[in-house]
């Protein structure tokens, strides 16, 4: 058996998080003040969605010090799921906001209670959305760079919340422009949440399946099947499955090689395909090959 143990990359993840971190309290600060001293309803909702940010930044904080922990007697396969358990909470917390606003704006338009807002909020949206468009490209560059799922989700939860203000421009936009359609501002708030339940369900769905131990897409399992058969001296494969290790691969398989090599030569052909599987660059930090003698009646 071959395994690698991943780089710690739990600096890098937290320096990029307390950066997020700081310009969400900023934008929390900010959208709250302008929402109630502007009296709009959407920028609110935008705002406790930026809050929600928050959380999951410190879930960040606190987890990247242990998913990156080596294996151990208790956890021999590492620690990485923490990192998958963490990112489900994240895509939870996004999705708990956006029916939160729902309920919050329903209330509103049923109550007929609508806002009217100033000038300011449309400024402040229009802020936020450029603010958090750029620290969703900063954060997911730095994750698709460590290969940090919970890194790359958080930069989900950026972009929905600059998604987010951009109907909620457009709402208040409108609302001040055309005072009577004042209940605009509560439809905005409600289409602001629709973006954030599906940004939160594109992030706890995939994660669900790494930890029942899904196996990925039928793309990679191909390419993985393919590198382990074109190994020299395999004549074939059999009983090959791969799992998730948080958000990295763990493989096993059956090759058959012929049945005149020595114990010696079939080891280090097996030694071969699990360093093929290492290298070839999708993820795989755990590889186990079993050996089978070639057997015509079998075939």
């Amino acid at each position: 058996m071959t395994r690698i143990v991943p780089k710690d990359e739990g600096p890098e993840v937290r320096r990029v998080t307390w950066i997020g971190l700081f310009v969400n309290i900023m934008l929390t600060a900010i959208k709250f003040l302008a929402g109630i001293f502007g009296h709009s309803q959407a920028l609110l909702a935008d705002a406790i969605h930026s809050a929600s940010d928050l959380t999951t930044d410190i879930a960040i904080l606190v987890g990247s010090k242990y998913w990156y922990s080596p294996p151990d007697a208790d956890h021999p396969n590492g620690h990485r799921k923490f990192e998958t358990l963490i990112t489900i909470c994240i895509g939870f917390a996004i999705a708990a906001v956006g029916i939160f606003i729902i309920l919050d704006s329903a209330d509103a338009l049923i109550q007929k209670n609508f806002s009217h807002p100033e000038i300011i909020t449309a400024v402040v949206a229009f802020l936020s959305v450029i603010a958090k468009e750029i620290l969703f490209r900063y954060t997911k560059n730095a994750g698709k760079k460590i290969r940090s799922q919970a890194l790359e989700a958080n930069a989900w939860h950026h972009r929905s919340d600059a998604l987010s203000s951009v109907p909620v421009l457009i709402a208040i936009l409108i609302t001040i422009i055309f005072p009577q359609f004042n209940f605009i501002d509560s439809i905005g708030a409600l289409i602001v949440a629709v973006f954030i339940i599906k940004a939160g369900l594109s992030i706890i769905l995939p994660a669900i399946h790494q930890v029942a131990d899904g196996a990925p897409s039928k793309k990679i399992s191909d390419k993985l099947y393919n590198v382990a058969s074109q190994v020299p001296g395999v004549i074939s494969i059999h009983n090959f499955r791969i799992r998730y290790i948080g958000n990295d691969l763990q493989v096993l398989l059956h090759i058959v090689v012929n049945s005149n090599m020595s114990l010696l030569e079939a080891h280090e052909l097996s030694e071969k395909v699990e360093r093929a599987l290492i290298d070839c660059g999708e993820n795989v930090i755990d590889a186990m090959v079993h050996v089978d003698p070639y057997d015509s009646q079998k075939i």
